[in-house]
């Protein structure tokens, strides 16, 4: 099959859908890889490297688009990329359509684009296993960010997250014990915070405090205990997800100006709306702002910041499913990979989501009855 890489903003987002040795291995199964000039250039992946590796360098977005049956990026696709796709094309991309503009889902369901989210597809076990691996790296990030922040310098606290003699550790609050939230535990501990943990889910819960040796301190994410934690915590971390969904506010406006002068969120929700009322998208170059004193970082893809380490995570985690397509066709492909058939959001102008499709008022489809109509039709 022919495999087109789209380059990204690189002022903004570093990363990129494939490294070298992801292309080597798709070439090696006896596909064509075609490679937008620079793409990996923000990641220190140069052109040589992909050239190496067996890929065709192209000069223009169009170019690879047109040649591509498939066509992988990171972030949503632009409106100017959208344009140039065509009915039967596949599309696999952080997609996040139950928080993007009406106009995303419309173009793909009326140029009959194959849409697949990487935030939703899942393996046999039920992770979501391309977001896991983005997830893992965030949440390590989002107490990297929050110490330095805390530092004083953008109107931090001017505090270590970690104690010294005669002086307490700060207070470190996890919205969310999923992998985001178990990551940045870790994390937090490993620089000796003092680290408590929220989650609705009493097993996740227990979990952790096995995992952490009770280390850490756990409670029941009601809206009083959300309040009295934010209240008292030098960093507050935002990691709830809900799959496919808007993220909850379940830090209210309220609550943050309750906060300390100085203190910092980082909601690492951000991607699917974010899970603090006074939360907005920020960019890499310009990571923070200032609210009710509270300092916050909502920096949708932060993972790029790391774009070397993000990419390689990637491709580990993308190569399965996309040698899967091109070995057997993405009909079956989707008819027996149930996971992958759940980051399908768009199929042959259907919306095949249930999630995007309530929040964009559309009829959903069952993907399994299209595949299943499509496998008929050709087999005649």
């Amino acid at each position: 099959m022919d495999i087109g890489i789209l380059k990204e903003d690189g002022v903004n987002e570093r990363r990129v859908a494939l490294s070298p040795v992801g292309v080597q291995t798709l070439i090696g199964a006896g596909n064509t890889v075609y490679i937008e000039k620079q793409a990996g250039s923000s990641a220190l992946f140069q052109d040589e490297e992909y050239r190496d590796a067996g890929a065709l360098i192209s000069y223009s977005a169009e170019e690879v688009i047109t040649r591509s049956q498939i066509v992988l990026k990171v972030s949503p696709p632009t409106d100017f990329e959208l344009s140039m796709f065509s009915q039967g094309q596949v599309l696999l991309s952080f997609l996040h359509l139950a928080v993007s503009q009406r106009r995303l889902i419309e173009i793909l369901l009326n140029r009959r684009v194959t849409g697949i989210s990487y935030e939703l597809i899942e393996n046999a076990a039920g992770v979501l296993s391309v977001l896991q691996v983005m997830s893992e790296i965030a949440g390590q990030l989002a107490v990297q960010v929050g110490a330095h922040h805390l530092q004083g310098r953008d109107g931090g606290r001017g505090i270590l997250l970690g104690s010294v003699p005669g002086v307490p550790p700060a207070s470190v609050v996890i919205l969310g014990a999923g992998t985001v939230g178990r990551t940045s535990a870790r994390v937090a501990l490993g620089m000796g915070a003092n680290v408590t943990v929220l989650d609705k889910e009493v097993s996740r819960l227990r979990e952790l405090e096995h995992l952490f040796q009770w280390r850490i301190t756990t409670a029941m994410a009601t809206k009083p205990n959300i309040a009295k934690a934010v209240r008292f915590a030098d960093l507050v971390v935002g990691a709830v997800l809900l799959k496919g969904e808007k993220a909850p506010h379940v830090v209210t406006e309220t609550m943050v100006r309750d906060m300390k002068v100085g203190s910092v969120i980082v909601d690492a929700s951000i991607d699917q709306g974010g899970c603090v009322e006074t939360s907005r998208p920020t960019l890499i170059a310009d990571p923070v702002f200032v609210r009710h004193g509270v300092i916050h970082y909502c920096v949708p893809n932060m993972t790029a910041s790391v774009a070397r380490t993000a990419t390689a995570a990637l491709t580990n985690a993308l190569l399965p499913y996309l040698l899967e397509i091109t070995e057997g066709g993405l009909v079956n492909a989707l008819r027996n990979d149930q996971g992958l058939g759940k980051g399908v959001c768009t199929y042959d102008g259907n919306c095949t989501n249930e999630a995007v499709a309530k929040v964009f008022d559309l009829k959903p489809s069952q993907l399994s009855h299209l595949v299943s109509g499509f496998a008929k039709h050709t087999s005649n």
